[in-house]
């Protein structure tokens, strides 16, 4: 089972345990952003055709947080490569996977034991980072910098082009997101772009072996994505669960062949100023099949300070997050994805302007190494 056994780690609190049956979502938003990626000749009736998509990603967003893609230019062949590297690593022997395993110290590679919520998850991971920095001085990893760098399995042919590949097929969707994120707050279409110079995205590889109780266990607790949006691949066993805002219950989502499950995170929730909000969501498994999948979470620049865009707030709604710094709340993010923490981790309600938190948004304590 991926190198898990059933024990009480993976058991969730009765109230977080999925029902025995979860209804499937009706009017999750389904944009096809064909338009973008139509050889046409341009002009008005392109604006225009782009515009409306920006209005369906703003209103899918702010109903939702959640909304699905197709159309999106991603080329089959680009996703198969990547989705038969994923299944060759998943299937290797676990100590072959456990030569490329994460510490704390070297968060990227293989992992089986990773806490939402601070409950462990039914499932094991590889994780990358989709532009590797410059590796810290050894001074500074003597004193316990972290080092970000990609850890690649050997003999596994094309396992690593593959997934560069795909990771920067996704980089090119993930932009393009973003202009009509922009786009549907009336903001200038670069205007994001700024905070992803030097972006800090993660990219994972997921595997949800068969689960002895998938009564009491859940493959991924409920949590939000920090980062600013996740882009999601997932193979047709599904189950993955989104709660609904408008009567709090959970409710899956449907798989659409050759798509994208695409998910606003903390970070787009504060820039909008709560105009949009982060969807919660988990991921339950079954003891029958084995699920996989491939999520590309985008992330802001380690030194990027994260608050209501300026053009977003007034006198009559004013900023309602304070200022935090994103390499600061992505590192306690992780750190509390790693190991059981004491207390829960951070989450964008402690930057609330009136929850009295006070975050440190000074660059001293973030380094140039996500």
């Amino acid at each position: 089972m991926g190198g898990l056994t059933m024990d009480q780690a993976f058991v969730q609190a009765p109230e977080h345990r999925p029902k025995p049956t979860v209804t499937e979502a009706t009017g999750i938003p389904l944009i096809d952003l064909s338009p973008l990626t139509a050889d046409g000749a341009g002009g008005d009736d392109t604006a225009a055709a782009v515009d409306a998509l920006a209005a369906e990603v703003g209103a899918a967003s702010r109903d939702w947080g959640f909304f699905v893609v197709v159309g999106h230019g991603m080329a089959a062949e680009t996703v198969a490569r990547a989705t038969a590297a994923k299944r060759a690593f998943f299937a290797l022997p676990q100590e072959r996977k456990a030569a490329v395993r994460r510490t704390e110290a070297e968060p990227l590679g293989y992992y089986e034991s990773e806490h939402a919520k601070n409950v462990r998850d039914w499932k094991e991971v590889f994780d990358l980072v989709a532009r590797e920095p410059p590796a810290p001085p050894p001074a500074a990893v003597a004193d316990g910098e972290v080092v970000y760098a990609n850890k690649w399995p050997e003999d596994l042919p094309g396992f690593r082009e593959a997934l560069e590949e795909y990771t920067n097929a996704l980089e090119e969707l993930a932009l393009k997101l973003l202009e009509l994120l922009a786009r549907s707050l009336n903001l200038r279409p670069d205007r994001l772009h700024g905070f992803f110079k030097e972006h800090t995205t993660f990219f994972r590889l997921n595997h949800y072996p068969p689960c002895p109780r998938p009564e009491v266990v859940l493959g991924v607790g409920r949590h939000k994505d920090p980062g600013a949006l996740t882009i999601l691949y997932q193979d047709d066993v599904g189950r993955l669960d989104v709660r609904r805002r408008s009567d709090g219950e959970w409710v899956r989502v449907k798989c659409v062949p050759n798509s994208f499950v695409i998910n606003v995170g903390d970070t787009m929730h504060v820039w909008s100023n709560d105009r949009y909000e982060s969807a919660e969501h988990r991921v339950s498994v079954n003891s029958e099949k084995e699920r996989f999948s491939m999520p590309y979470f985008f992330n802001p620049a380690r030194d990027a300070i994260v608050e209501p865009l300026e053009e977003l707030v007034s006198e009559e709604n004013p900023p309602r997050y304070s200022a935090y710094s994103w390499g600061d709340y992505f590192s306690t993010k992780l750190n509390g994805n790693f190991k059981r923490l004491d207390v829960d981790s951070l989450q964008i309600a402690d930057f609330r302007a009136s929850s009295g938190y006070v975050p440190s948004v000074s660059g001293a304590d973030c380094n140039n190494h996500i």
